[in-house]
Formats: structure tokens, C-alpha cells, sequence
């Protein structure tokens, strides 16, 4: 057999190296070492030992091809009752929420009731004077984070210890602010984006666009585990929610506005994610126009609370990992452990 050339063959043996130094480098080092241990022999072991880093409690759900959905949870749901986590409990889910605003969109445009085309300004015109490039910002732009609008979350002043109950006060900290880019120039992630989203949808539909993802997403599908804000919430049912570096517990804190305000157990954001990749969810003309706006998985993040939701076409497999920690060095642990949790379903 002919051997490779030989950079090929130093390549080889060389990358593995920086890789691990990379790790050591610049990833906290309990993460790295994480990253570096022999993997468990199940999904339970990799969550039981994911504890020791300073993570509260952590859901896990998967769901393969045509298979029942399994369920993993180790840690607490509540630390200071010691109360078990649970893999049915509910979860602010933070910007997964962004998916459903996208694939409402995506209906409403098929419908002709919206167009990619239209502009800010047209759909707002109340705001055009307060966003630098309204009259050329389109909705398409909106909704892939090509719009250049200030992201009201990286206000220095913007209230994490005191949240806005009202998305309109969210969006007071991403109006009369620098553009960051020109429009479509390039892409920068903004929550402001989806608030303005949630406002054109409202504005649109003439009610509430939750009522909409309510009776043309939620209830098609059998999701009755899946609310669009706390105040739908039984609040005992809610997962606890802690951060690094602060005592208390973060569930009751409000987070509102179509930029990550829903709240879902893992088995009804799994059903969903399964439903928005494999076509059952929209129809043909949706789910194409859905594609070219849209990815077809997400992360989130608030206080107390991060969350992956993403399908693995080369295994059909998709898997929902949620954990009630923020904060620290806590999402780089949460993303090795999502990484290796998806090495052992490679291995099965």
C-alpha cells in the first residue's frame, strides 16, 4: 500500500497535539480535562459525573429514528430542598424560543400575510426614526441577524439583576443606538432582532403572535408541555434556576419578549426540533422558505438556566440538554458534555 507524504504523516500526529494544547490554553481547565477523559460507558455515567462541575442539575433527552424517547437527569432541580432533577420538568428554554418565531414567520410569509422584502420601516413605522437604516432593513434581515441593529443585551446598562416586565422595556435598550454594520454587510447575533420580530408579528396578525405559535405550532404537534411566558407557568413546576457567584434562585426573575421568553419541558422541545427538521411541522412552501431564513437548531441562555437543542442527521438523533447552572465557566462544561454525550450515541 503506498504510504501518505509525509507532511500528510506529520499532520497526522502534530494536530492532536495542538488540539490538546488549544484546550489547555484557552478552554477553563476543568472543562479541558473533562474533554480529555476516557468517555463513561452510558449516558447516565457521563450526566452523574457532569455534577462535579459545579453544575446544579442537568436534563437530558434523547430520541433516535423511529425509538421511544430516553430520558437522563442527574443533580437537583432545587438544591436547597434537595429535590431530585427531573427529566419532565420544565425549562425557560431562552433563545431556542427563536426557532418558533422563525418558523411563524415562515407561515405567515407562505400565507402572503408577511414578506421577506419588506422593510422596517414599512412594518414599523413608529420605530423607523429610532434605527439607524429602518427604510433598508428587511424582515429577512431581521430574522438571520443581518440587520445590524444593536443587540439590547449588550447594553452596559441593561438590568440583568432587575429584569423588564414588559418587552417594550426591552426594547427601549437596543433603540437610538449605532448601527452596528450596514444592513445585510454582515452578521452579528441581536435579540433586538426577534423583539422587533415578535412586534411585526403582532402588528400582522392583529393579536398576539403566542396565540399564533399556540394554535398553529404548539397544539398540531401535542405540545402541552411548551408556554410562551412564565405567566402561562405554574410556577412550581418550573426547574430552579442558579448562577455562579449568586445564592439565590433565578426561576422566578421574568423574562419576556419574543427574543427567548418560552418555557418547555425537553421532551416537548425534542418533539418539536424532530418535527421542524423532518418536514411534519410546515408544509412543503414553509419549510423551504423556512430554510433559507432559518438554522434548524439552537442554544440559549439566561440566568440560571442553558440549553442546546439540536438534530444529528447522521445518527437521525435528536438530543435536548438543559441545565439549571449559568454563569463561570458553566457553558463551556455544559457544550463538553453535550460533545461527549454525543460521542457515546456514535458508539452505540
Amino acid at each position: 500500500m503506498k504510504k501518505a507524504p509525509l507532511t500528510t504523516r506529520i499532520l497526522r500526529i502534530i494536530m492532536p497535539l495542538i488540539a490538546v494544547l488549544c484546550i489547555y490554553l484557552w478552554a477553563p481547565w476543568q472543562a479541558g480535562l473533562m474533554y480529555l477523559s476516557p468517555l463513561p460507558d452510558s449516558i447516565q455515567e457521563q450526566l452523574d459525573d457532569a455534577i462535579k462541575y459545579d453544575l446544579d442539575g442537568i436534563v437530558v433527552y434523547v430520541q433516535q429514528a423511529d425509538n421511544a424517547p430516553e430520558f437522563y437527569a442527574a443533580g437537583f432541580n432545587n438544591r436547597d430542598t434537595k429535590t431530585p432533577a427531573d427529566p419532565h420538568v420544565l425549562f425557560k428554554i431562552a433563545s431556542i424560543s427563536k426557532l418558533y418565531i422563525a418558523a411563524a414567520t415562515a407561515k405567515l410569509v407562505a400565507a402572503q400575510r408577511l414578506s421577506l422584502d419588506g422593510t422596517l420601516a414599512e412594518y414599523l413605522p413608529e420605530l423607523a426614526n429610532r434605527i439607524e437604516h429602518a427604510q433598508s432593513i428587511t424582515l429577512r434581515m431581521l430574522v438571520q441577524h443581518r440587520s445590524g441593529i444593536f443587540n439590547f443585551t449588550d447594553d452596559p446598562d441593561f438590568p440583568w439583576d432587575n429584569m423588564p416586565t414588559h418587552s417594550s422595556e426591552l426594547l427601549e435598550f437596543g433603540l437610538d443606538k449605532p448601527a452596528e454594520f450596514a444592513p445585510d454587510e454582515s452578521y452579528q447575533y441581536s435579540n433586538t432582532n426577534y423583539l422587533l420580530i415578535g412586534n411585526i408579528l403582532d402588528k400582522t396578525l392583529g393579536y398576539s403572535h403566542h396565540r399564533y405559535i399556540t394554535e398553529h405550532i404548539l397544539m398540531p404537534l401535542g405540545l402541552s408541555r411548551t408556554f410562551n411566558g412564565p405567566s402561562e407557568v405554574n410556577i412550581a413546576e418550573l426547574s430552579s434556576g442558579y448562577s455562579i457567584g449568586y445564592d439565590g434562585d433565578l426561576k422566578t426573575q421574568p423574562h419576556v419578549g419574543a427574543s427567548g421568553s418560552m418555557i418547555a419541558s425537553a421532551e416537548d422541545v425534542g418533539t418539536f426540533l424532530r418535527a421542524l427538521n423532518d418536514g411534519s411541522l410546515l408544509n412543503e412552501q414553509e419549510q423551504a422558505i423556512y430554510a433559507s431564513i432559518y438554522v434548524f437548531e439552537h442554544t440559549g441562555l439566561v440566568p440560571g438556566y442553558s440549553s442546546i437543542a439540536r438534530y444529528h442527521p447522521d445518527i437521525d438523533t435528536v438530543v435536548i440538554q438543559f441545565v439549571n447552572t449559568s454563569g463561570g465557566n458553566s457553558w463551556t462544561t455544559t457544550e463538553v458534555i453535550y460533545g461527549r454525550i454525543i460521542k457515546l450515541l456514535h458508539q452505540r
